[in-house]
């Protein structure tokens, strides 16, 4: 849709930003919205497909025209070293701080950031290739928000979700292609639904939606028949956990 930009969250803790996936124009929608990149010490990336990813370089080299020198922390599947090695190849002149790439290899849950206030996990996603899916949690009062794009569902993932107040979780399709679904990896709004009603959890976020679908309502109509707290993730849109 014409209207819906590639894909890029942001986490934002008590001004503490995480930035998950990097789709192209990443960069133009933060300053959209007076996110500031200088606060982003951490970016989560899902998997190498170019929705998710493409911004990456604009935004690496943003940071650097900016003067940054705090270190950068970019957790992201294993064969995302070869792509930082080209851009720093190519492109990694004016750079003066720090990249380090955490490689993502797990085969279930793990902790990958510990901090005073919070911490992150990671876990596998069911996607044609290597992708993985966030849960980061506030230590002081309990709350936690999850990412989960791209992925078609599995049996694993509303236990590893358990308890999270607020999921976004990828709706690709509605019903009528469930079958398409499954054989691109992905979810359909339904489906994304039970998964955040077998967790328990608060709100759903509904998003990455195929653009053969120019009215949305249809998804979240049939998210709602089965988790009526489903939301639409729209440009620019907060969400309170």
């Amino acid at each position: 849709m014409v209207d819906q930009h590639q894909s890029a969250h942001v986490f934002n803790l008590h001004g503490r930003l995480f930035l998950v996936d990097c789709g192209e124009n990443a960069q133009v929608q933060l300053k959209r919205y007076r996110v500031s990149k200088a606060r982003l010490d951490n970016i989560l990336i899902s998997h190498l497909h170019g929705d998710h990813v493409f911004g990456i370089f604009g935004m690496l080299s943003t940071m650097a025209l900016d003067g940054r020198t705090a270190p950068l922390y970019i957790y992201a599947p294993r064969d995302f070293g070869s792509v930082l090695r080209f851009f720093m190849a190519h492109f990694g002149e004016g750079v003066k701080y720090e990249i380090h790439h955490v490689p993502l290899t797990m085969k279930e849950p793990q902790r990958i950031i510990e901090l005073r206030n919070c911490e992150v996990w990671a876990f596998p996603l069911r996607h044609r290739i290597d992708c993985f899916g966030y849960r980061i949690v506030w230590l002081k009062t309990g709350q936690s928000a999850a990412y989960c794009s791209d992925t078609m569902v599995f049996p694993e993932e509303a236990d590893w979700l358990k308890g999270t107040d607020l999921i976004y979780h990828e709706a690709t399709f509605a019903d009528e292609h469930v079958d398409l679904a499954h054989k691109m990896f992905h979810s359909t709004a339904r489906e994304a639904a039970a998964v955040a009603a077998a967790a328990g959890a608060k709100k759903l976020v509904l998003g990455h939606f195929s653009s053969r679908y120019q009215d949305l309502s249809v998804l979240l109509s049939q998210a709602r028949e089965v988790f009526p707290e489903s939301y639409l993730a729209e440009e620019g849109k907060v969400f309170e956990v």
